[in-house]
């Protein structure tokens, strides 16, 4: 396990850092006010098995899901500066109907399961959880500003096999903050307008989903969360990602003139992310 020592040295040396670690344990050895922006994206619950001892996603409840998520995210809080921003990436799932595995899907075979969480209680077979705002408000709760829900529309979402709703295509990515004030560059958030007159940039993102390449079958583009990095920090300060994946943040960080800190579970991640997406960066 690291150390206090460890991670704060090399924050004050200015390296880039990720931790082979669950989020939770390796996040209380970061020293407080230290980063300046987060952005990241948790696995969803119930959804995919990444094969890792503890990994967040697969409680036995919804409760203890969330629960673990804003046990993480108060730790980020404390992490982050005075004027951070934390972008918080997370889709809504379906009940099982008490189904205790995930068959195999034509289109992503990591969607298959043999454990599947049971229906919440007050829940019915077939219902929507609402799980990224029974997030955003335990975190609102906690103490985290709620600044913005944006959907992420996804013009190339794969099509559902559905007869009995809309197709649904779209995620969220909630904007908090630390405290009421916060640093926020509003000439990475404008886009051109009726005559090419430059505005603020609204609340419904249209972003295509890209494959990596590599064998993660859920990093989110790079277009969907390069304007937040830029929007919420200045160069050469940190930005952290606590469920690293194959290292999306960290590589436009890289491409930025950022810093980042990573924690990922799975240590095949983090080879993909330093052996086929070439980051530079310390390992711990």
């Amino acid at each position: 396990m690291i150390s206090f020592e460890e991670i704060s040295f090399l924050i004050n040396e200015g390296d880039s850092v990720v931790v082979n670690g669950d989020a939770l344990s390796v996040l209380k050895c970061f020293p407080s006010d230290s980063v300046q922006c987060v952005v990241t994206s948790p696995p969803y619950w119930g959804v995919r098995d990444y094969n890792v001892d503890g990994q967040v996603g697969h409680e036995a409840t919804i409760d203890e899901y969330i629960a673990n998520l804003v046990a993480i995210f108060m730790e980020v809080k404390r992490i982050m500066r005075a004027d951070g921003v934390m972008w918080l990436n997370i889709g809504d799932v379906y009940t099982s109907g008490n189904r205790g595995y995930r068959c195999i899907d034509k289109k992503s075979s990591a969607r298959k399961m043999l454990f599947r969480p049971g229906t919440p209680s007050g829940l019915k077979r077939k219902d929507l959880i609402g799980l990224p705002w029974r997030l955003a408000l335990e975190l609102q709760k906690m103490g985290w500003y709620l600044r913005c829900d944006i959907i992420w529309n996804k013009p190339n979402s794969l099509p559902e096999s559905v007869k009995d709703r809309p197709c649904r295509s779209h995620e969220y990515v909630f904007m908090f903050s630390k405290n009421e004030s916060y640093y926020y560059d509003n000439s990475f958030m404008r886009v051109k307008g009726l005559g090419g007159k430059m505005k603020n940039i609204n609340s419904v993102w249209n972003v295509k989903t890209k494959k990596s390449g590599l064998s993660h079958y859920a990093a989110f583009p790079e277009d969907l969360i390069g304007g937040c990095i830029l929007a919420t920090s200045r160069d050469e300060e940190y930005v952290l990602d606590p469920f690293f994946g194959i290292g999306t943040v960290g590589l436009i960080c890289e491409k930025n003139n950022r810093r980042y800190l990573g924690v990922e579970i799975n240590s095949d991640y983090i080879d993909m992310s330093l052996n086929d997406r070439l980051l530079d960066c310390k390992v711990l």
